[in-house]
């Protein structure tokens, strides 16, 4: 299991704002410890539906970068 300790910052609304760069971290380390659980025969699943799962996983902190690369650019 992984243990992950993340900063939760108030907004001014009442909800709680997580740093990009951890959620993005966070995306990419699962998609990883999916893909190594599964060659290693931690976790019976379909390699092939894993490998997949973990790309939509990379591919969705790819795109939360580039949108922060976005907003930091205006």
């Amino acid at each position: 299991m992984i243990q992950v300790s993340i900063p939760l910052f108030p907004a001014d609304d009442g909800g709680l704002l997580i740093p990009a760069d951890h959620v993005t971290a966070l995306l990419r380390q699962l998609a990883e410890d999916w893909l190594h659980a599964t060659e290693t025969g931690e976790m019976p699943a379909d390699e092939e539906t894993v490998s997949e799962l973990a790309d939509v996983l990379t591919e969705l902190a790819d795109q939360i970068d580039v949108e922060c690369i976005g907003c930091a650019s205006e």
